[in-house]
C-alpha cells in the first residue's frame, strides 16, 4: 500500500550529530515539527530555530514553500531567519575587522533566500549597509593601503549583499539618496578598482535606472561616456556586458525629447550624459569601440553579451520610429524641398523654381514629367506619397541620405528606368516607400527588445549610419531583382515578396559587415532563388493520389512513434531554463530533465550554465509524472499572469509554458527558443498520452512522411537492402582539404 500523499520522508541534519530519517506530516503545523525534532535532540526554544534544505542553496522551509519537500529531500536544523538576521545585524557592526569582513560574506550568501532578506530588511538592513558604502569606505580608506585585499573584500561582500536583497522587490529603489547614488558613481568612474566591486556597482546602476524615473535621472547626471569607456576597451566580457546593460537602461529609461539631438553636431560626445545621444551606435568613437573590442574581440560572445547588443541594436534602430510615424504635411516647404533636392539631384536642374523661365504652366509640366521619372505615384504633389505611416518621412530620409552619399548609383537608377517604357519602369519612389516600410517590419522598428532574444547582426555597428546604409544596398538590389525577372508595374507586388526574401536569407548568415551583406545579395539573384524555392517544393513535396493518401494514413502513426521517442530520448537528455527576472542579467539557472525510465522529472537550481548534461544526482528536486494534472502554455501560464513588464513581453509569452501538479503547484518554464519550447510541450503531451501539436511536430511529420513515402516508391527490384547501416568511415589523417569558401 503507497504511503498517504502528505507523509514526506526526509532526513534532517544538525552539527554535531548524527542525521535523522523521519517522516513529516504536511498537514501538521510547521512550528509543531519543527519543535518534534528539537526535542529529538534535546534542544530548547524551538522558536529559535528553522529548517532549511541542506544542498547549496540553503533555502529556508517556510509554510510556502513547504509542498517542495519531496521523499529523499535533505533538510539542515538551523537558527531561524530572525535570529540569523539580528546576528548579523550586531556582527557586520563589528569593531573588529576580521569578524565584520565574515559577518559581511555570510550575509552576501543569506542575502539570496527572501525569508532571511525579509527578516533583515524589517531590521532596517538596507540602510545599515547604503551607511556603510556612504561613510564605511572612507573610514577605512586609511587602512586600504595596508590591507588592500581586505577593504577591496569587505565593499564586494557589502554590494553584493544590496544587490542579493534589493532583487527581491521588498524595498522600493527610490529610497535611496544622492550621496549613495554619487559613491556608487564614484566606483565606476575610478580607473583602478576591484573587478568584483565594479561589476557589482555597474549592476546597482543599472538595477536604479529601470525601476525608478527620478534616480534615472540623477543616474544620468553622475555617468557620461568618457567614463564607461575605458570599461568596454578592457579584456573582461563580463565588465564589459555590465556596461553595455547601463548604456541599455540609460537609453531605454530616456525621455524621448533627449534622445533626439543632432548626430552632426560639434559637442564633444565624452562628456555628455548618455541620454543627449540621438543614436548611441551613431556616435563614431563609442560605436568603434564596441565593434573593435567586443564584437571583433579574438573570443566568442556569451549568450548574454549577445543579448546586450541585440538590445542596443533594437534600441537604437528605435530611434527611427519618430519619422517612421510622421506624416509629410504637404504645406511644409522645408520637406518640399526634400523632394525638389531628389529632382535636382537626379537631372541636374540648374536654377530653383522660382527662378525657372517660362510659364507656370510649362514649369509644372516640366516638374510633373520629372517627379514621373522619378517614380512618385502622384505626379503633380509627390508630397501627398509620405502621408502613409509607416514608413512616413522615414522614407523620404532614406531617398535623400541615396541621392547625396551613392549618387551615381541614384542617378543611374532613375535614368535607367526613366528610359524604359512606362511599363516596365522601376519605380523609385514608389519602391522606396514600399522598401523603407519592408526594412522597418524586418528589423521590428516600434517593438521593444525581447527578454529573450540574442540576435543582433555585426554589420549594423560597422557603420555610422548603418539603416540608411542598409537601405542603400536594398533598393540597389530591387532594382537588380527588377530587371532580372524582367518586370511590368503589375508585378509589383511579386518583386518586393522576392527582395525581402533575398534580405531575409542574406541576415540569416549574419554577415559581418555591409559589404560581405552585399556579397551575399549578389549570390542570391533570382535565378538562385527559384532554385531554391524549387528545391523546397520538391522536399515538401505532397502527392495526393489515393494510393499515397492510403500510404501515408497506414505509416503517419509509425512517424509519430517515432518524433515521440525522439521527444522523450530529448527530455531525458535534459535542457538549462533561465529563471527571469526584473533585472535580467544576474539571473540564476535551472535544470530539469526526465528520468531514463520516463517516470519522474528531475531539476534543481545551477550556479552557472553547464556544459553538457547534468547527472540526476546534482538535481535535488522531484515531481513524478504520475502526479502531472496538466500541462498549461502562454497566458495560461500561472507566471504570465502576474503583473510586471516581462511577462507582457510577447515573445517570452510564446515560451512561456507550466506543469501544473497537486493541488495549486505548478513548475514554471520560460524555454531558451522556440525549438525547445515545442521539443518540452511535445515531450510533456506524450507523457500525458495526449497529442503532440506544435509546429516542429507538424514539420517532422511532414518531412518524415515524404521521405519515407519517396523511399517505398524507389524502383529497388534486385537491390539488397543491408539490415545494418554502413560502417561510419575513419577520421582523414589530415584536414588539409577543408577551406573557408567565405
Amino acid at each position: 500500500m503507497p504511503p498517504p500523499a502528505d507523509i514526506v520522508k526526509v532526513a534532517i541534519e544538525w552539527p554535531g550529530a548524527y542525521p535523522k530519517l523521519m517522516e513529516i506530516d504536511q498537514k501538521k503545523p510547521l512550528s509543531a515539527i519543527i519543535k518534534e525534532v528539537c526535542d529529538g535532540w534535546s534542544l530548547a526554544n524551538h522558536e529559535y530555530f528553522a529548517l532549511q534544505h541542506a544542498d547549496s542553496s540553503n533555502f529556508y522551509i517556510t509554510e510556502k514553500n513547504r509542498n517542495e519537500i519531496k521523499n529523499g529531500t535533505i533538510l539542515r536544523l538551523t537558527t531561524s531567519p530572525a535570529q540569523n538576521a539580528q546576528q548579523l545585524h550586531e556582527r557586520i557592526q563589528s569593531s573588529s575587522m576580521d569578524a565584520k569582513l565574515e559577518a559581511l560574506k555570510d550575509l552576501a550568501s543569506l542575502s539570496r533566500d527572501v525569508t532571511f532578506a525579509q527578516e533583515f530588511i524589517n531590521l532596517d538592513g538596507i540602510s545599515l549597509l547604503t551607511q556603510m558604502v556612504e561613510s564605511g569606505t572612507e573610514r577605512y580608506q586609511k587602512l586600504q593601503k595596508i590591507m588592500k585585499p581586505c577593504f577591496g573584500d569587505m565593499l564586494s561582500f557589502t554590494l553584493t549583499a544590496f544587490v542579493e536583497l534589493m532583487d527581491h522587490g521588498i524595498v522600493s529603489w527610490d529610497t535611496f539618496s544622492v550621496a549613495f547614488i554619487k559613491k556608487i558613481a564614484s566606483f565606476v568612474n575610478k580607473s583602478a578598482i576591484d573587478i568584483s566591486i565594479l561589476q557589482r556597482s555597474l549592476a546597482i546602476l543599472e538595477s536604479m535606472v529601470l525601476n525608478s524615473h527620478d534616480l534615472y535621472q540623477k543616474v544620468a547626471q553622475e555617468i557620461t561616456i568618457g567614463q564607461l569607456i575605458p570599461h568596454l576597451q578592457g579584456s573582461d566580457q563580463e565588465i564589459q556586458t555590465y556596461t553595455i546593460a547601463v548604456i541599455n537602461a540609460l537609453f531605454l529609461k530616456a525621455p524621448d525629447e533627449r534622445r533626439q539631438v543632432d548626430v552632426e553636431s560639434s559637442v564633444d560626445i565624452l562628456d555628455c550624459p548618455l541620454t543627449e545621444m540621438a543614436n548611441i551606435l551613431a556616435q563614431k568613437q563609442l560605436r568603434s569601440i564596441i565593434l573593435t573590442h567586443v564584437i571583433r574581440a579574438q573570443r566568442a560572445i556569451n549568450n548574454e553579451m549577445a543579448h546586450q547588443l541585440y538590445v542596443l541594436q533594437v534600441l537604437t534602430f528605435n530611434l527611427l520610429e519618430d519619422r517612421m510615424m510622421t506624416k509629410m504635411d504637404p504645406q511644409d516647404q522645408a520637406q518640399r524641398d526634400i523632394i525638389f533636392e531628389l529632382r535636382r539631384i537626379a537631372f541636374d536642374a540648374e536654377s530653383e523654381p522660382n527662378n525657372s523661365s517660362g510659364s507656370m504652366e510649362k514649369r509644372k509640366s516640366m516638374y510633373t514629367r520629372d517627379y514621373k521619372k522619378l517614380g512618385f505615384i502622384n505626379h503633380v504633389n509627390p508630397a501627398m506619397d509620405f502621408t502613409q505611416t509607416p514608413p512616413g518621412m522615414l522614407a523620404l530620409d532614406n531617398m535623400l541620405y541615396f541621392a547625396k552619399h551613392h549618387q551615381d548609383a541614384y542617378i543611374r537608377i532613375v535614368l535607367e528606368n526613366s528610359s524604359r517604357e512606362d511599363k516596365h519602369e522601376c519605380p523609385f519612389g514608389r519602391s522606396s516607400i514600399e522598401l523603407t516600410k519592408m526594412l522597418c517590419e524586418i528589423l521590428k522598428v516600434g517593438e521593444l527588445p525581447s527578454e529573450t532574444c540574442n540576435d543582433f547582426h555585426p554589420m549594423f555597428f560597422t557603420h555610422d549610419r548603418s539603416f540608411e546604409e542598409f537601405f542603400c544596398i536594398c533598393i540597389q538590389l530591387l532594382n537588380k531583382t527588377w530587371k532580372e525577372m524582367r518586370a511590368t508595374s503589375e508585378d509589383f507586388n511579386k518583386v518586393m515578396q522576392v527582395v525581402k526574401e533575398q534580405v531575409m536569407r542574406a541576415l540569416t548568415t549574419k554577415p559581418s559587415s555591409l559589404d560581405q551583406f552585399k556579397s551575399k545579395l549578389q549570390n542570391l539573384s533570382y535565378t538562385e532563388i527559384l532554385k531554391i524555392r524549387q528545391s523546397e517544393r520538391m522536399n515538401q513535396e505532397d502527392f495526393q493520389s489515393r494510393p499515397i493518401l492510403e500510404l501515408k494514413e497506414k505509416i503517419q502513426p509509425e512517424i509519430l512513434e517515432l518524433i515521440k521517442q525522439q521527444r522523450l530520448n530529448r527530455l531525458v537528455e535534459g535542457t538549462c531554463f533561465r529563471k527571469l527576472n526584473a533585472r535580467r542579467r544576474q539571473d540564476k539557472f535551472w535544470y530539469c530533465r526526465l528520468s531514463p525510465n520516463h517516470k519522474v522529472l528531475h531539476y534543481g537550481d545551477l550556479e552557472e550554465s553547464p556544459q553538457g548534461e547534468v547527472p540526476h544526482d546534482s538535481l535535488q528536486d522531484k515531481l513524478p509524472v504520475a502526479d502531472i494534472k496538466a500541462v498549461v502554455t502562454g497566458k495560461d501560464c500561472p507566471h504570465m499572469k502576474e503583473k510586471g513588464a516581462l511577462k507582457q513581453n510577447k515573445e517570452v509569452l510564446e515560451l512561456a509554458f507550466s506543469i501544473l501538479y497537486d493541488s495549486n503547484c505548478q513548475l514554471n518554464f520560460i524555454a531558451p527558443d522556440k525549438h525547445e519550447y515545442c521539443i518540452w510541450t511535445d515531450g510533456l503531451n506524450a507523457l500525458l498520452g495526449k497529442d503532440m501539436m506544435s509546429d516542429l511536430t507538424r514539420n517532422d511529420l511532414d518531412t518524415l512522411l515524404s521521405m519515407e513515402i519517396k523511399l517505398r516508391l524507389l524502383d529497388l527490384e534486385n537491390i539488397q537492402i543491408p539490415d545494418a547501416p554502413p560502417p561510419i568511415p575513419k577520421e582523414p589523417s589530415n584536414y588539409d582539404f577543408v577551406y573557408d569558401c567565405n
